[in-house]
């Protein structure tokens, strides 16, 4: 029995100690692994684990004007952050943001005032929201922007309150304040819904579903950036279109952190840092500008003056306009509500997006169209008596007792509406149509900027299209002078005279000059006009503002006194004066008499536009001006078109090598083009 016992023991031992064997050889192999092969692995992850690398906002890049000036830039910005988790719960970081407040606003000195209190309030919650939604050591930006003195008193009482920190950063300005703001645009904080469309389109660019691994990382990566007191976000213009270009390569902090992700120190980071953003060069003239927008004055309205032969935009005014450096850090909503209900619209970028019915400017459309359409010559006479029958209803001339026997060139010239009645009803909607476009109209141009608006050509297809109509013969007559459906923008209108002034010579306009690409415009071309029809139409604008009879005749002369410099001295202007109806005039209003445009309510008022180019003999520059509800053409937008025309022969932007940021020169706009008169000049009669 016992030799049994001791048989069985010994295998039982065998078994343990060759089971044990193994386990223990399997632990060796395993640590073997661990530390002689993949050791080195391991000790980056655990590195990884200790060093975060968090993201590090790049300088963004500067943009300037044509000659160099700075329209956008990065200046010193101080800043005040807290930590949640340092300061304490809701109740202790509300006492500690209504100390910060106290010092900033100098609250202890002057109560806030109504909007002072708005914004702060408003602040307040958004640091509970993100307080509440991130974790507790992570900072949340309290105010930016502050004075050298705000920043020092804060850096006084920072150790009284733990949690807070007063940093230095850079943060965007733009040192032309409103002059610009349209065109260049502003950057500002992103907001939760911006973050989020940045995140989706990195998620598609990525191919990455937004709940995988790589989803996650790049969900959490712009999270963080975004929420960076450093980083801004393009939202308007130049800023927003060229986004990508300007913020470029965002760079890596290292920072040491604990188990929790709590910073415990930074680490030198030079060889992550990130690339900064490319700087940016406009076609614009700061100078003309400040010009253009000092001749308007209190008038609201918009200003487009663009380079013939290069297509360069060398102004381009919307007027009144907003502060952009109000947004950078955030407008308060009184401020933003006092834009927001201003009836002259500084939140509206007119000369891009705002549409108008063209008027009277449209007229050289319609006179091309039916002399190219072979219904119509030159020299065929209609007689104006200041109305004419057509429906079941007069079609009016803006001048009552009409303009007698008129033809192309003084129809032009007088700006006669029954000329432009017959000659529309002639040759129908359609062939008007095709002509606004191959003058530029009906056409959304891609400059490198937000917003835009495409107007309103319309023909038969267009009002079965959009209104489900057929339509009417007495709607031709309407947009025969540029009423009715028809709409353009200012910039349109622009392009419109430059390509009357040059022909298929003309360029199609161009912002950007350098550090952005912008695709090609892919305009109709203006093409099937004969340089005779060209000629005439010229010649028809020359009249308008030189010879006896025009409704501009006081606008032609640019250079009075001979002051412009060659090849400039004594130029005049070819133009065309618009009067856009913004009312319906009734038939009993007409019967009893007109109500004259300044005892109507402003907003009551027809637009006032010109278009032009000048030199006439040698056109260099065109132009387009809209004054908002300013009345008469004539009167009012040819005198401001004037003026900045004048200004622009005597500044001549494009005459002059464009600034490149690395220090060279580049000739963006080329040398001046020599023209005959007979080629697109304008002969004098």
């Amino acid at each position: 029995m016992s030799q049994e016992w001791r048989s069985r023991f010994a295998s039982r031992r065998d078994m343990f100690l060759i089971g044990g064997g193994l386990a223990l050889g399997g632990l060796t192999a395993r640590l073997a692994e661990l530390q002689l092969f993949r050791g080195a692995e391991f000790a980056e992850l655990a590195e990884e684990n200790r060093i975060r690398l968090d993201p590090a906002p790049p300088h963004r890049g500067i943009v300037y004007d044509r000659r160099g000036e700075t329209l956008a830039t990065n200046k010193r910005n101080f800043y005040v952050t807290l930590t949640p988790e340092l300061v304490g719960d809701g109740q202790k970081r509300k006492w500690t943001v209504e100390q910060l407040v106290r010092v900033i606003s100098r609250a202890d000195r002057q109560p806030l005032d109504e909007g002072q209190r708005t914004f702060w309030e408003s602040r307040m919650r958004r640091i509970e929201q993100e307080a509440g939604r991130q974790a507790g050591f992570v900072e949340i930006l309290v105010a930016d922007d502050l004075t050298w003195e705000d920043y020092a008193r804060v850096s006084v009482l920072a150790p009284e309150l733990p949690g807070v920190n007063a940093k230095v950063g850079e943060l965007r300005a733009y040192p032309f304040g409103d002059a610009f703001a349209h065109t260049v645009g502003y950057a500002a904080r992103a907001n939760d819904a911006d973050i989020q469309r940045l995140i989706d389109d990195a998620l598609i660019d990525a191919n990455a579903p937004a709940e995988s691994p790589a989803g996650k990382r790049i969900g959490s990566a712009l999270r963080r950036l975004y929420k960076h007191p450093q980083m801004r976000l393009g939202k308007l213009g130049v800023e927003a279109f060229a986004e990508r270009q300007l913020r470029g390569e965002v760079g890596q902090e290292r920072v040491l952190v604990n188990a929790n992700g709590r910073v415990i120190d930074r680490l030198p980071s030079d060889d992550v840092a990130g690339r900064p953003g490319a700087d940016l060069v406009l076609s614009l003239d700061a100078e003309l500008q400040r010009a253009a927008i000092e001749r308007f004055g209190a008038e609201a309205g918009s200003c487009v003056v663009i380079d013939i032969p290069s297509g360069d935009i060398v102004a381009m005014v919307s007027t009144p306009a907003f502060d952009p450096n109000k947004f950078v850090s955030g407008i308060s909503s009184a401020d933003y509500s006092e834009l927001l209900n201003n009836e002259r619209k500084p939140l509206y970028h007119k000369a891009y997006e705002g549409t108008y019915p063209p008027g009277s400017t449209f007229k050289m459309v319609v006179g091309a169209a039916a002399m190219e359409s072979g219904k119509a010559t030159p020299e065929d006479r209609v007689y104006c008596s200041g109305r004419v029958w057509f429906g079941n209803r007069f079609f009016h001339c803006w001048r009552p007792e009409g303009h007698g026997s008129v033809n192309l060139h003084t129809a032009l010239q007088k700006s006669c509406d029954v000329y432009f009645y017959e000659m529309a009803r002639r040759i129908g909607v359609d062939a008007i149509a095709d002509a606004a476009r191959k003058f530029g109209l009906g056409h959304l141009y891609d400059i490198g900027i937000t917003g835009g608006a495409v107007g309103v050509v319309p023909d038969t297809e267009w009002k079965r299209r959009v209104r489900n109509e057929a339509w009417f013969d007495g709607e031709t007559l309407s947009v025969g002078i540029g009423q009715g459906y028809m709409s353009t923008t200012p910039f349109q209108l622009a392009v419109m005279a430059a390509r009357i002034a040059a022909g298929s010579a003309a360029a199609d306009p161009r912002l950007i000059l350098s550090g952005a690409r912008v695709e090609s415009q892919q305009t109709a071309e203006l093409r099937d006009i004969s340089e005779d029809t060209m000629q005439r139409i010229r010649a028809g604008m020359y009249a308008v503002t030189s010879e006896a009879g025009g409704t501009a005749l006081r606008a032609g002369e640019l250079d009075p006194k001979g002051e412009l410099p060659a090849p400039f001295t004594r130029a005049r202007l070819a133009g065309k004066t618009g009067t856009a109806q913004v009312r319906y005039i009734s038939v009993q209003e007409r019967a009893r008499g007109v109500i004259a445009n300044s005892d109507l309510e402003w907003r009551l008022r027809d637009h006032a536009l010109f278009v032009a180019f000048a030199p006439t003999d040698n056109p260099r520059y065109a132009c387009a001006v809209v004054v908002d509800h300013g009345g008469s053409g004539s009167q009012v937008a040819s005198p401001v078109a004037r003026d900045i025309l004048a200004m622009t022969l005597k500044l001549h932007p494009a005459g002059k090598a464009a600034f490149q940021p690395n220090g060279d020169l580049a000739d963006a706009g080329g040398p001046t083009p020599t023209r005959s008169a007979g080629a697109s000049g304008v002969t004098p009669t």
